[in-house]
């Protein structure tokens, strides 16, 4: 059962990011990680455990996520900027829409303009000075959601982020605990795009611009 249990909870700490982090940093209440997994726990075991055993799964679980150097290094590597007064607007995905799209990105080449190609949606994020002209292009019954008065935080990392798990998420982690809501998100090789509402835009920027910050400092 103690080889089960312990397989068991390391597999849920694998699977949770924010335990991770807090095994990593040294700030985790094992008792509370404890009781947070036992029903889960007892559940895929199908039979009762105690939380003396889970405490001492996750303890032993713990030297598996020790700081990285290589994790650090990216992260202390980034550099974080943000864009103001972005729109975005979701459609049906047809492929009128995917050449309307295209032709966007030719049309104004020198305008913010990313495109997120779901299997049935497409979302066109752009600069709010546009956005009209934009959606003007597209037929109102295939317009499924535009929101305005967005900003983008732009993190440009090391090439290496694209080989290194956990990265990307260190970069979520802190916005969503601090109950900041992500509109959108885009990754392309190394770098993160993360859209969000302009009244939480200073509050985000400034908290990854200390997640870098404190990166950096563990570097030196």
């Amino acid at each position: 059962m103690v080889e089960t249990l312990a397989k068991t909870i390391q597999t849920l700490i694998e699977q949770d990011y924010s335990i991770q982090d807090a095994l990593e940093r040294d700030y985790a209440n094992y008792s509370a990680i404890a009781r947070m997994l036992k029903p889960k726990v007892e559940e895929i075991l199908g039979k009762k455990v105690t939380i003396e055993g889970l405490i001492t799964s996750v303890k032993r679980a713990k030297p598996l996520y020790v700081s990285r150097k290589d994790f650090h290094k990216i992260i202390a590597g980034s550099v974080i900027s943000l864009r103001t007064d972005v729109a975005k607007i979701s459609l049906e995905k047809t492929r009128k829409n995917l050449e309307k799209a295209r032709l966007v990105s030719v049309n104004f080449p020198e305008a913010f303009f990313q495109v997120l190609e779901g299997t049935t949606t497409l979302t066109l994020i752009t600069d709010q000075r546009i956005f009209n002209e934009i959606k003007s292009i597209f037929i109102d019954e295939e317009k499924l959601e535009e929101k305005q008065n967005l900003a983008a935080i732009m993190v440009q990392s090391p090439k290496d982020i694209v080989d290194t798990p956990g990265c990307v998420v260190a970069f979520y982690n802190p916005i969503a605990r601090s109950r900041i809501n992500i509109e959108e998100t885009i990754s392309c090789h190394n770098e993160t795009i993360i859209v969000l509402k302009m009244e939480d835009a200073a509050k985000a920027f400034s908290i990854l611009s200390d997640l870098v910050a404190n990166a950096r400092k563990r570097a030196i």
